[in-house]
């Protein structure tokens, strides 16, 4: 008989000023309808006066018989009662911008290219920003966290510093040489560890239930290959032995018994969390209205955060029906990403350790890093088909997880994450490994006419086909590149040269940088998920930034899509 979820886990509870926040956005959306409704708004809002006097007169607020507000009632008491979420951020002008930086993309041979790339550099100034001193003064008034140093926002709805997006961000600050603004960026990351124990999903109080991928360190790294920063490796290596604790302990360590019987530990995304989500709680509330009971709906919630805390929300990669989000199992999942980037992780703690001249540490995390890499070639290597892949810790009719491996547990569905390894030196090192998984990349389908396809799967979800996004394009670019290998260094170019191009025209089209978009379409951006697609953008602008630091743009080579 199949088994009906539950919810079980940890749970960091919310803070009276969210779930009040909830309260307004569950009533903006009943005064004002689905149409162009953004949840996230309402719970980015702040407070004009202290909470028990808003909350008495919202209770106050006029109601019709089923208990919902008027349009006109809630847009005055919105008014008078609330802060719109644009005045906790105040514009920050970066001290280390110039419109024309020295040594600029020195292979960019092409004017009409060097323009465009001087114009993508320019958005860092868009997009800077420091938060309000009003933040400071008055923290319990805010959803937004109180930051020390100036942030660079991704754009658009995403008003605040995320996680993993900041990796992309410091890519191109680097190629902008606006080395003291990424630094920064670091350092508001380590005072989000120093506070919480780990790097939160985004700045803001109702994210501090899950993280994100755990890019921390390999942004480091890049700084310092720049700078030589010792003080900030020495600075960031107690920040970085704690976030390496987080993703390795408790409910987010996962060990399998590999068909060698040997123990492979793993880890995986789970929230700490089972509630809808407060910055989308109108839409999973909806999600799981088909749902007949709390326990479900509690399983639910925890799935969609975690499925958030992997930065792909949504896709058929967490889902057992691809056409039901309900059936999002995140925690079911061993991820090959995660598990690379916490590879990644242990190799870079290695190598600062043995900067600050601790060789215990270093010989300690090489060996995690050994483990890790053991693990992930028995776990998740399939070798028929030369990827990685997501391995399934349970079925959706057992009670409880199964953690002895199985070959049927490997989903053998095309994700682009299957070969997110290659971006990793402990894999990209193998020439005979990177000359298979480069074959089977290519011949996967996932290449596409502008792009690396998310997915072969159209689903509507925006982390599914026909969806490309800048950071999956930039690990496996970059992962073929550091091979070495001169045919992967051609694939490598060959798909940098058609995302710049889609990047261009779309931004010539539309006058904006996209989030994600269409790899069928040149000069498309993408759709899908739950929420309008948005511009701005901060990994999409480094993404374009590094790979023309890397690969350049000769005078003959055309521009414009062929």
């Amino acid at each position: 008989m199949k088994c009906l979820p539950t919810d079980s886990g940890p749970v960091v509870p919310t803070t009276r000023l969210v779930a009040f926040f909830e309260r307004v956005q569950e009533a903006a959306l009943v005064a004002f309808g689905p149409k162009n409704f953004d949840p996230k708004l309402y719970v980015d809002m702040s407070l004009k006066f202290n909470l028990s006097t808003t909350e008495a007169t919202f209770e106050k607020l006029p109601r019709s018989s089923n208990g919902s507000v008027s349009a006109s009632d809630l847009n005055g008491f919105i008014r008078s009662y609330l802060s719109g979420p644009e005045e906790d951020l105040v514009y920050a002008e970066p001290p280390d911008y110039v419109p024309a930086p020295e040594g600029f993309l020195p292979a960019v041979e092409s004017a009409e290219m060097r323009d465009w790339a001087l114009t993508v550099h320019s958005l860092w100034r868009n997009l800077s920003r420091r938060v309000a001193d009003g933040v400071f003064d008055r923290p319990d008034f805010h959803t937004l966290l109180p930051l020390p140093k100036p942030v660079m926002i991704p754009g658009s709805r995403f008003r605040e510093v995320y996680y993993w997006d900041s990796y992309w961000v410091i890519r191109g600050l680097l190629a902008s040489k606006m080395y003291e603004t990424a630094k920064g960026i670091v350092n508001n990351l380590i005072s989000l560890i120093d506070e919480f124990g780990y790097v939160l999903n985004g700045a803001r109080a109702y994210y501090t239930n899950r993280s994100q991928p755990p890019l921390l360190s390999s942004m480091i790294y890049e700084i310092y290959k720049v700078t030589d920063d010792k003080d900030l490796i020495k600075k960031s290596l107690p920040a970085l032995l704690k976030e390496h604790n987080f993703w390795n302990s408790g409910v987010h360590s996962v060990t399998i018994i590999d068909a060698q019987g040997h123990n492979c530990t793993l880890s995986r995304y789970y929230a700490m969390w089972n509630q809808p989500r407060p910055e989308s709680s109108t839409i999973d509330k909806e999600t799981a209205s088909k749902l007949s009971n709390d326990p479900q709906k509690q399983h639910v919630y925890r799935e969609l955060a975690s499925a958030a805390e992997s930065g792909w929300d949504f896709s058929t990669r967490w889902m057992r029906d691809p056409s039901d989000l309900t059936t999002t199992a995140a925690t079911s999942i061993i991820p090959v990403d995660l598990n690379s980037f916490v590879l990644k992780m242990e190799l870079d703690i290695a190598f600062f350790a043995n900067v600050t001249g601790d060789a215990i540490t270093a010989t300690k995390f090489l060996e995690f890093a050994q483990a890790r890499k053991e693990a992930m070639n028995s776990i998740l290597w399939n070798a028929e088909m030369g990827q990685w892949l997501d391995y399934w810790i349970s079925s959706d009719t057992a009670c409880k997880d199964d953690h002895t491996w199985k070959a049927s547990n490997q989903n053998r569905n095309l994700y682009a994450s299957n070969f997110i390894p290659l971006w990793i030196e402990l894999f990209n090192s193998d020439g005979a490994l990177v000359a298979k998984v480069m074959q089977s990349l290519k011949s996967s389908g996932l290449i596409r006419a502008v792009g690396i396809a998310t997915s072969l799967t159209n689903s509507g979800q925006q982390w599914d086909f026909p969806n490309g996004w800048a950071p999956i394009q930039h690990m496996i670019v970059e992962g073929l590149v550091r091979s070495g290998m001169k045919e992967a260094r051609s694939l490598a170019e060959e798909i940098a040269v058609i995302w710049i191009r889609t990047n261009y025209l779309a931004y010539k089209k539309s006058g904006a940088m996209h989030e994600k978009y269409d790899v069928e379409k040149c000069g498309e951006f993408g759709g899908g998920g739950e929420y309008i697609p948005q511009t701005g953008f901060g990994w999409s602008n480094g993404v374009v930034l590094a790979f023309l630091e890397e690969f350049g743009w000769p005078q003959d080579l055309r521009i414009d899509c062929q």
